[in-house]
């Protein structure tokens, strides 16, 4: 079976939709089974106000740019189908679906919630279970799995839910991936058990054993070791055992 993920971010006017803020952006990559499809979902959208001065600073996005742009009653129904039935992968996901869930009551779709149609995987929530006490934005994570963020100058839904689809899969990657090949279903359980059998039967690693004067120095390290920390060092009383 096969198992759809849909990578989302969005972009806003401002922080808070019970002051009036609006989705400006809304971007959105396809995994199938963990890997990256050409399906995609990105609109900019007219937000009928104007952006706030922090927030233009943060993405970029312009009152001028957006005027344009389609509001978010044109493009529900294809947001709907796109997302409809698959988990969704969100940094600080309650901000994104406070924010959409918004505009679905504006637009007459109040009835139902995104977490109604979609399971949610909250990837904030995820990095402070593995990171306790670390920063744990975007960027951070970035950095602490090795992944290219260069481009990332200003935010853009499209952009972060393509750096976002890189950290998730390095935060969930299981250590028996290194066995999956090309089709997901075919594990490699003949070559480990290979690998296996040629460490059994390969010939014992040889035993390099300190001469005399490595001996002497070691057995002066530890004296200093011992009149240093008041005769509490652990190494010269296992010697004694």
């Amino acid at each position: 079976m096969n198992e759809r993920q849909i990578i989302l971010d969005t972009e806003t006017t401002g922080l808070d939709p019970a002051q009036g803020h609006r989705v400006i952006e809304i971007g959105c990559l396809e995994l199938v089974n963990r890997r990256p499809t050409d399906q995609r979902f990105h609109f900019y959208l007219q937000p009928d106000r104007l952006i706030d001065e922090e927030a233009i600073k943060v993405h970029g996005i312009t009152n001028e740019f957006l005027a344009n742009q389609p509001h978010f009653p044109e493009v529900v129904d294809k947001f709907l189908d796109f997302i409809r039935g698959a988990e969704l992968i969100i940094h600080n996901a309650p901000f994104d679906l406070g924010f959409l869930n918004h505009e679905l009551r504006r637009c007459g779709r109040g009835h139902i919630t995104l977490e109604q149609i979609c399971k949610v995987k909250d990837t904030l929530l995820l990095a402070r279970q593995r990171h306790p006490g670390q920063r744990n934005n975007l960027d951070a994570l970035c950095k602490r799995y090795n992944i290219d963020n260069s481009q990332r100058t200003l935010h853009g839904a499209l952009l972060d839910a393509e750096i976002l689809t890189d950290v998730y899969l390095a935060m969930t990657r299981q250590q028996g991936s290194m066995f999956i090949q090309e089709d997901k279903a075919a594990v490699a359980l003949p070559n480990y058990e290979a690998r296996r059998s040629q460490f059994r039967n390969r010939p014992p690693l040889p035993i390099i054993r300190a001469d005399a004067g490595e001996c002497a120095e070691h057995a002066q390290y530890l004296e200093m070791l011992d009149k240093s920390s008041g005769s509490a060092c652990v190494w010269r009383r296992l010697e004694t055992v």
